[in-house]
Formats: structure tokens, sequence, C-alpha cells
């Protein structure tokens, strides 16, 4: 199954389950005047609109190419999911800042309902654990040997890396309202409710940063895996008239949609018609090793050897 259908499976069930916590969550806030259970609904409510953005760039992705985008639209999950970032960053992490501050500076208690925000943050919890396990089980099934850092900073499809941190950075966060909660309750001061605020602040900013910084790398294109890479290069190589591979790049034009542009050797006797003919069994042996080579490019050239290199047995240079 593609990384699209995946992320699909785990992007409602994240955005069905944040759609119920947030109003929770509200009905709460209007019962209590928590300035956490206020934060979290915020919180709950960005998320649930981030997971329709992904949803709507995964849609608007699958149209097909123009002729002012020649390369088609894959690219628009990336724009959205670094528009997921932005959300989280404004409206979940500075919102949240901004509360918790004056949560501080006034220290109100929790008025009446006491045993409100307690119940619906437990309940939150076994929601948001739901969620968060139907993108583990999703991720696993693309992650392969990789640890899960690694997993969200080299990952090419963007949906499944930004549910799996913000459904974590939600149960921390439910975990910190929890805390600022039962600690106001305990002592009667409403500054922890306001830290409690002021932290799940830190921590969305925190996982937006951390989102931004990835989405944009792969909005300005990044080149295939490494092993992506020597699998082309080995395909390339296997072509009887291809010499050798003299350089070669790659570049996402959407997480299943790879372009390869590359020089390769032939020797210097052969007629156009066999060159032709390399050509088109080489991007086929591409395109077997490598399916989501949509797009190809290769020039043929006579390769010589410069002084003090290499003897024509290495390898091409690959970038």
């Amino acid at each position: 199954m593609s990384t699209a259908g995946q992320a699909g499976r785990a992007i409602v069930a994240a955005l069905l389950a944040n759609l119920g916590i947030a109003v929770t969550k509200f009905l709460a806030f209007l019962l209590t005047s928590s300035s956490s259970m206020l934060a979290e609904s915020i919180h709950s409510l960005a998320d649930t609109g981030n997971q329709g953005l992904l949803l709507l760039g995964g849609k608007r992705a699958q149209r097909e190419e123009s002729s002012t985008h020649p390369f088609g639209y894959g690219r628009e999950r990336y724009l959205y999911a670094f528009l997921v970032s932005i959300v989280l960053f404004s409206v979940g992490g500075l919102f949240a800042l901004y509360e918790g501050y004056h949560k501080v500076q006034e220290r109100e208690g929790i008025h009446g309902w006491a045993w409100v925000p307690v119940t619906v943050l437990v309940v939150a919890v076994g929601l948001e654990s739901f969620s968060f396990r139907t993108a583990i089980r999703e991720s696993r099934l693309t992650k392969g040997a990789q640890t899960w850092v690694q997993f969200v900073r080299r990952a090419k499809a963007p949906e499944l890396p930004v549910v799996l941190l913000e459904d974590l950075a939600a149960l921390i966060g439910l975990l910190l309202a929890l805390g600022g909660v039962a600690l106001t309750l305990a002592t009667g001061d409403g500054i922890w409710d306001g830290i409690g605020t002021m932290s799940i602040g830190v921590l969305l900013v925190a996982v937006a940063v951390v989102l931004g910084v990835e989405t944009k790398s792969l909005l300005l294109g990044e080149s295939a895996t490494r092993a992506v890479v020597t699998q082309i290069q080995a395909a390339l190589e296997a072509e009887p008239l291809v010499e050798r591979v003299i350089h070669m790049r790659t570049m996402h034009l959407g997480p299943e949609e790879l372009l390869v542009a590359a020089k390769i050797a032939v020797r210097h006797d052969e007629s156009a018609g066999d060159v032709a003919r390399a050509i088109d069994a080489a991007e086929a042996r591409i395109r077997a090793a490598v399916p989501i080579a949509r797009v190809i490019y290769l020039e043929p050239d006579i390769f010589t050897e410069p002084a003090g290199s290499s003897p024509p047995g290495g390898t091409g240079l690959v970038v």
C-alpha cells in the first residue's frame, strides 16, 4: 500500500479523536475557567484543523500535471505539512504561552465542577492514545530498521511524521495539563494551572519548529536516499552499453515521485540507434528497481579519465 494510504488512516483517526476531545475540553473550560483546559481546547482544535490541511494537501497533490506545472502537484503535500507547523506554532503554542502568562499573573483557582477537568483529561488521554497507536502502527509499515528519530528526519511522506509528533505532543500536553489542574485543585493556587498552560505552549512551539525545519527541507527539494541512489546507479551500470555513471542528480517531486537526471558514459563507436535503445533499456531497469522514479533524463557522453584520477575500473561520481 502507498504511503498516502497509510497516512490517510492515521490522519482520519487523529482528526476524529481531536474533534471529540476539543469539544469536550471546551465544555470543561466553560464549567471551570481553567486556563489549561482552554489551552488544550485550542490545541485540539488546531490539531483538528491540521489534519484537515493534511487531507486537503493529499487530495490536491493527486491532480494531473499541467502546462504550468509539468512535474505535477506532488509537492503540495509538503506545502500543507509546512502550513501545519505554522498553525501549531501560532494558534497552539503562542496562544498557550499568552494564556498561561495571564493565569500566572492572576493566580485564579478553579471554581466549581472540580472533577470535570480531571475526568475530561483522563478520557482525552485514552482517546489520544488510540490515535497515537494508529499512527505508530501505520508508520511501522514504512519505517523499516530506522529509529523513530531517523524516520521523522528522513521520511519523504510528511503526513506520518506530522501526525506522530502532533499526537506525541498532545499526550505530553495532556499530562502537563493534568498536573497543573491537579496541583491547582490541591493548593487552591491558580499559578499551577498557569505553569501547566505555559509548559504546553513551550512544548507546542518546540514541536512546531521541528516540523517546520523538516518540511522546509522537503519543500526546497530533497534528493533520494543513499540506498535508492545506489539502486539507480546499479540499474544503470547493469545495462551492457553503459560503461559508467559520470554524474547523477535526484530530487523528490513528491513523496512518491522521483526525478532522476544522469550523464552516462557509452562507447565512442556505438551507433545513435544502439545508444537510444540502451537509454530506453536503462530507463526500464531504473523503473523496475525504483518504481517511484517517474521522470528520468539520461544524457549519453564519452567519458575521458582526468589526468591523475582513479583507473577506469573505479565508480563514477554520484551526487
